[in-house]
């Protein structure tokens, strides 16, 4: 599915993306002629979004999305935390390849988000820098009351509209494509346990 995007907007690519989200809860993979496609993609890349999720090695966005080569622009940080490179790139996909959909992709049993919760203070190396990232949100959630796996799963909730928050109002090029509705951004939440991606927030 090289270069699909072409006319497509936010919303119709997150609608995409979910079709292929089911096609891999079901084990239903779409099939695809890749010495060709490589053969396509030498001449450059249009993926149809950007997507921002964690480096943990069970929740990788192409095959989640059932998707392939040339069909996302993939950052990978563990716990997605923020870091001027990474917000860098997630800007270049949206000013230079202009994708219309921004995807931001966090998953259950995060381990970043349960160090927050349990250890904020981490000092362990650069490490600590990730975990101190994401510890605001950890305390947030735990004036909920909640405790243990329940805990955890709020805090990753709350960083995760945390980073959305933050990137529209740190990056003047996400913001500005956002209001003048160029771009979509969708807060998604992926079980480990099914396979499947909730919709957390979306601006369409």
């Amino acid at each position: 599915m090289a270069q699909p995007a072409l006319g497509l907007n936010g919303k119709e690519v997150w609608q995409r993306l979910m079709e292929g989200n089911l096609r891999f809860v079901q084990g239903v993979f779409r099939g695809r002629n890749l010495p060709e496609l490589r053969q396509t993609l030498t001449k450059g890349q249009r993926p149809m979004a950007a997507v921002l999720c964690c480096s943990d090695s069970r929740v990788g966005a192409e095959i989640i999305f059932d998707q392939s080569l040339g069909d996302l622009f993939v950052v990978r940080t563990a716990g997605l935390a923020l870091e001027p490179t990474s917000i860098g790139s997630l800007e270049y996909a949206v000013a230079h390849l202009h994708v219309p959909l921004l995807v931001l992709k966090g998953h259950e049993s995060c381990g970043a988000v349960s160090a927050a919760v349990q250890h904020p203070d981490l000092d362990e190396g650069h490490i600590g820098a990730i975990v101190r990232q994401i510890a605001p949100a950890a305390a947030r959630a735990r004036e909920s009351g909640r405790e243990g796996p329940d805990l955890v799963e709020a805090a990753t909730d709350n960083f995760l509209q945390l980073l959305a928050d933050n990137l529209r109002r740190h990056s003047s090029i996400i913001g500005q494509a956002l209001e003048e509705g160029r771009l979509a951004l969708v807060v998604s939440k992926y079980s480990l346990q099914n396979g499947g991606v909730a919709t957390l927030a979306a601006t369409f």
